[in-house]
């Protein structure tokens, strides 16, 4: 079963007005309204999104829970107006994600960069050291529980090699556990104590696990 669009104003086109640069937004002081699908509100359709594998599927809240329903939704755009950047942060971690399309930014461009944002890149030692050794603690043991999950998975196709203490973290190790997407939310006070300033395009992401 295949995911229905959550309304026409959302889908792929270019009919629903122009797309709204950083300078546009703050000069028109505009409001972003989210798509259903990013505050996990749309009827149909709730995103299943695996910060970690950048696996995204999904199910419908109100059908079978067994069965799986295909991310068809992805190239409908994530905000009304369309808008060249969305800017994520979130209280787990802190880092901030940029999403950019000059075309305007997509569900499928969002999955994409908070995946990249989280595998690609690496805790620095510096990040490591300012959390306390208990975080710490937990973040290594969730980094080696991975690292064993692989090396067993590789086993099953004659490719076992006993797996090794990892020396660096991947920052979604950061979140242990809570490596599903959730979902998007409009959080002023807390975008002025991370960032110093607001605006329309900045959004917190929550996860969970």
């Amino acid at each position: 079963m295949a995911t229905d669009s959550v309304g026409s104003k959302f889908k792929p086109g270019v009919q629903y007005g122009p797309v709204l640069s950083q300078t546009d937004l703050y000069l028109l002081k505009a409001e972003l309204e989210l798509n259903p699908i990013l505050t996990s509100s749309a009827p149909n359709f709730n995103l299943i999104f695996n910060i970690s594998s950048g696996h995204t599927t999904g199910i419908n809240p109100a059908g079978p829970q067994d069965r799986d329903l295909g991310f068809t939704t992805k190239d409908e755009f994530a905000t009304v107006p369309r808008v060249t950047r969305l800017i994520l942060i979130t209280r787990l971690s802190p880092w901030c994600t940029i999403v950019d399309n000059e075309n305007g930014v997509t569900l499928k461009d969002i999955c994409e960069a908070i995946w990249k944002d989280y595998s690609e890149n690496y805790i620095t030692d510096a990040e490591f050291s300012a959390i306390n050794p208990r975080v710490q603690e937990a973040v290594k043991r969730t980094a080696m529980s991975r690292q064993a999950a692989n090396s067993q998975a590789n086993a099953w196709y004659g490719a076992y090699t006993p797996a090794q203490p990892p020396s660096r973290f991947k920052r979604y190790d950061w979140l242990r556990d809570k490596i599903f997407f959730d979902r998007l939310h409009k959080q002023d006070d807390y975008a002025l104590q991370r960032l110093g300033f607001k605006a329309p395009n900045i959004f917190v992401m929550d996860f969970v696990s």
